[in-house]
């Protein structure tokens, strides 16, 4: 099985809702790292599991997106506490929509909120027939 992973990091804010967390209640940044893995058993006629310009380009996409940003303000959060599990598996479908290498079986962002926590969700893609 081979794994290629890009990394990006940014900035963005956020505030906890429906429960006492504290300082975590009020607007405040966090410094993301949004490590995104994919995995597949295939590499393509070029010896690549994937285009690593492609996928740099939708990364770098959802990024800019969220940059600077209020989460509790995105459509995809409403009704949602901004967690950073939640994040983690907005992120991950939305880049498992967005590329699109026939053989990638599985992709995975892991999402570090500082330097101590983090959370990942992956997204399980069928395996092509090509």
């Amino acid at each position: 099985m081979y794994t290629l992973s890009v990394k990006r990091d940014f900035i963005a804010r956020h505030y906890l809702i429906g429960g006492e967390w504290g300082p975590e209640n009020f607007p405040n940044s966090h410094h993301y790292v949004l490590a995104l893995q994919m995995s597949g058993s295939e590499l393509d006629q070029h010896g690549y599991l994937v285009d690593i310009v492609d996928v740099e380009k939708h990364l770098d996409e959802i990024v800019d997106y969220y940059k600077d940003q209020m989460l509790n303000d995105k459509p995809e959060f409403a009704g949602l506490n901004p967690s950073i599990e939640h994040f983690a598996r907005i992120l991950a479908t939305s880049l498992s929509e967005s590329i699109k290498a026939d053989n990638i079986t599985a992709l995975k962002v892991v999402l570090w909120e500082n330097e101590s926590a983090w959370a990942a969700y992956e997204v399980k893609r069928p395996e092509s027939n090509a």
